[in-house]
Order: C-alpha cells, then structure tokens, then sequence
C-alpha cells in the first residue's frame, strides 16, 4: 500500500474516534452516573472537560508540531488518546474518569492540530479535496455510529466498552502513521511561546465556561472575560518574534471569512441532534432508539456525499461548493424554524436530508478553501485555527440553544403543559441558525482563495 493509501487510513481512523466517543459517550451518560452516584452537574463536566481541554491544547500544540515536527506531535496524540481510552476503563471514581477525559482532548489537541496540514502537505492541489473529504467522512461516520454502537455497547458490555473500542483502532493508526513518509517541521529551531499559550488558553477556558452556563449572569461576564483576554493575546503575539499563533495570518481577507463560515456552521451544527432528538421524544412520541434512527438521517447524508463533495471541490472553486452547502443548510434550518405539534415526520426527514446534504457540501470544501489561502509554511496554523472554531462553534451553538430555553420557557422540566413554549423555543433557535447560515453563505462567497489574497 502506498504512503498516500496509510496517510488516508491514518485520516479516517483518528477522525472517526474522537467524534464516535463524543456521541456515544452521551449515551452512556446515565449507566456512569448510576455506578458513580454522580449528578447530572459532574456528568455535564465529561463532554465539557474534553471539549475545554482539545480547545486550550489545539494552539500550543499546533506551534510545537511547526517545531519539532507534525508527524512526531501527531504520532504521540495518538498514542495519548488510545493510552488515556484504555486507562479510562480502569477508572474508579468520576474524578478518575475526567482526569482521564482532559487527557483524551490533549490527544485528540494532538491529532486535529495537525490532521489537515498533514493532508494538504502529502496531497498535491488537485487531490487535495477528494482527500479530505475522505478525512471527514470519517468523522461523520463516528457521528452516526456513536449513538447505534455506543448503546449496544453499554447494553450489553457496560459503558467502559465504549473507551475500550477505540484502542484497537487506535493500535491500527498507531501502525498505519509508521508508514506515512516525511517529516513536516517549518518552525525548526525557533522558541516556543508560553506566554502567549497561557493568555490563550485562560482565555478560552473563560469564554467557553461562559458558553456553557449562559444564560446566568456570571456566564455573560465569562465571555466579555474571555474576549478581552483574546484581544490582549493578539496584541501581544503581533509584537514578538516567534508567537503561538501567528496572528497576522487573519490579515488574508479570504482566510478569515472561511473560518468564520465554519465558525457559522459549527455552531448551526452542534445543537440539531440536541433539540430534534428532545423533539421526537417528547412532542412526537418515539422511544430513544427509534428517534435516533430518524436522526441518523443526517449523519448517513454526510457519510455519502461528503468525499463526492470534496473530490468536487477539486474542480469547482471550493469557496462555491461550501456557499453550496451554506443554502441548504439555511433551507434545512428554515424548514425546521416553522415546526409544530402536527408537522409530518416527512417534512422532518426532508429537512434532515437537507442538513445532512449542506454540511456534506460545506466541511470539506471550506478546509480545502482555508488550506488554499495559505502558504505551506502556515498550514499548522490553518489547522488549528480551523479546529479550534469547530470547538467554539459548537460551544457557541449550544449556548445559544440553552439561553433561548431559559428566556421562553424558564425553569420548568418539558412536560404537557408548556409544550407550546418549548415548541417556540424550537423555532426561535432555528430561526436563529438559519439567518446564520445565510451569513455563512456570504462569508463563503466572498472568500477567495491564495492566488487572489496571498498571506
């Protein structure tokens, strides 16, 4: 098998498990609080703690690999996340466990922060597309299998065969990346900043705390916190020598305009199962497993058309493709803005269909855009810049969600009677995602690409 074949399977096999123990893990959720007598503030902590962790690393390590080397930062995330997965099955206490789950982010910090620069140092322009669109299919595969598997394995192995699952997997790219030729390191040499990885992180564990309890009034002032520490951060790093992150790549016009066109999608992305899935459940009626089937229609949208979506990109300019995407997820979005106790379970796997065919156009697309405005001396930082607004988009999603409860529906647990509520609650969010999405498809549309806007 050639280098280019074990660079693909490497790709597909770390973009699977991150997202799959993401989404099974949430399944798990009750068995673990059960065994560990935790409550549902402490289970909250084990998305939250690898989310936090993967968004505090992604940068610093993303420097160290432009450093000392993508490849060997990459191997060891790999090494980290299945050696923390394994350990993870041992845990005895819940403290145990997201000890264990910080440092599955670090890894997986490890791998994203590199993923992508990898993929576009290996693959010529005209291959690019079709391989990462492979790349993501992966992670779109991890998605839908993560609810399906993850609750036949709690079932019937117990929630820690969750953490377990991903070690053979993990063994096999630990392999796989041995086979992968050449070494990438543009930094070689020059000093790592650690004053600017603390201000960053600080930073970012601030706004995204902030996020999280929106819509309390300590949460507002987490996030003006953490954007003040951005801007503190960035003018420090346009002052030195040898930054973190090189900030004066967000002066390329088109750089910034895909980010913030992921930014847009991630966060329209993150809250759909969350809200649809408590739809189904509790307006329409259906038991978890058959919600789910509904609700992997997305997912198998994605896995289908994603790697058809990127070879496109490698002909059509992939800034068109992503705008592409962009409308049908602001279609899918508005289809979904006017639900109601009677809509037909049709009109809601057609906007699923949508969904799912929009972020298959979008994802692949706007990476190989964003790796298309830089040199290859800056995709490290593309790398991790475009990981890291996956992470605050779906921080951000999922804020915006949780305060559009809170302001129309209060405290109140959904029962019958505020049903009405929780169904404007419903429409006001996506309402909301779908005016996004058509901003994410200006953003798309007025990116260009390096041969236009050079770094």
């Amino acid at each position: 098998m050639s280098p280019k074949k074990y660079a693909l399977m490497v790709a597909v096999l770390t973009s699977f498990l991150t997202p799959f123990v993401g989404s099974s893990i949430n399944i798990a959720l009750p068995s673990i609080g059960n065994e560990f007598a935790a409550n549902a503030i402490l289970l909250g902590w084990i998305p939250t703690a690898y989310l936090l962790a993967l968004a505090v690393c992604l940068v610093p390590f993303g420097r160290l690999a432009d450093i000392y080397g993508r490849k060997r930062i990459f191997t060891w995330g790999i090494i980290l996340f299945t050696v923390s997965s394994f350990i993870a099955t041992m845990s005895v206490s819940i403290d145990m466990l997201l000890l264990f789950r910080v440092l599955q982010g670090a890894g997986s910090a490890m791998i994203f922060g590199n993923l992508f620069a990898i993929i576009a140092s290996i693959f010529p322009t005209s291959e690019r597309g079709k391989a990462l669109g492979i790349t993501i299919t992966g992670a779109f595969l991890g998605l839908f299998l993560g609810p399906v598997l993850g609750g036949f394995l709690t079932g019937y192995f117990g929630w820690r065969s969750i953490f377990f699952f991903n070690v053979p997997l993990g063994i096999l790219a630990i392999i796989a990346v041995t086979r992968v030729e050449g070494e990438w390191a543009e930094a070689s040499g020059k000093s790592f900043d650690i004053l600017g990885s603390i201000i960053l992180g600080f930073s970012l564990v601030t706004l995204m705390y902030g996020l999280s309890i929106l819509p309390e009034t300590s949460g507002i002032f987490l996030i003006l916190g953490g954007l003040i520490g951005l801007a503190l951060f960035y003018l420090v790093e346009v002052r030195i020598e040898s930054p973190v992150l090189d900030v004066k790549i967000f002066k390329n016009r088109s750089f910034t305009l895909h980010n913030l066109a992921a930014f847009i999608s991630y966060c329209s992305a993150a809250p759909i199962v969350f809200i649809l899935s408590l739809y189904l459940q509790y307006i329409k009626g259906l038991d978890p497993q058959w919600a789910g089937i509904v609700l992997s229609v997305q997912p198998v949208m994605m896995t289908i058309f994603s790697p058809l979506a990127g070879k496109a990109s490698d002909i059509i300019e992939p800034r068109k493709m992503a705008a592409l995407g962009m409308s049908l997820n602001t279609i899918g979005c508005a289809i979904f803005a006017f639900l109601g106790e009677e809509t037909s379970m049709i009109i809601i796997i057609i906007g699923l269909g949508f969904l799912g065919l929009g972020f298959a156009n979008f994802s692949s697309p706007n990476t190989n855009a964003i790796m298309g405005t830089v040199e290859s001396r800056l995709y490290g930082v593309a790398s991790t810049t475009v990981t890291t607004m996956r992470v605050l988009g779906q921080m951000s999603g999922m804020g915006v969600v949780l305060l559009v409860l809170v302001l129309v529906m209060g405290s109140s647990t959904i029962n019958p009677q505020i049903y009405p509520e929780f169904i404007t609650s419903i429409r006001i969010a996506f309402l909301i995602f779908a005016l996004l999405s058509f901003l994410g498809v200006l953003a798309s549309l007025a990116g260009g690409n390096r041969d236009e806007n050079q770094s």
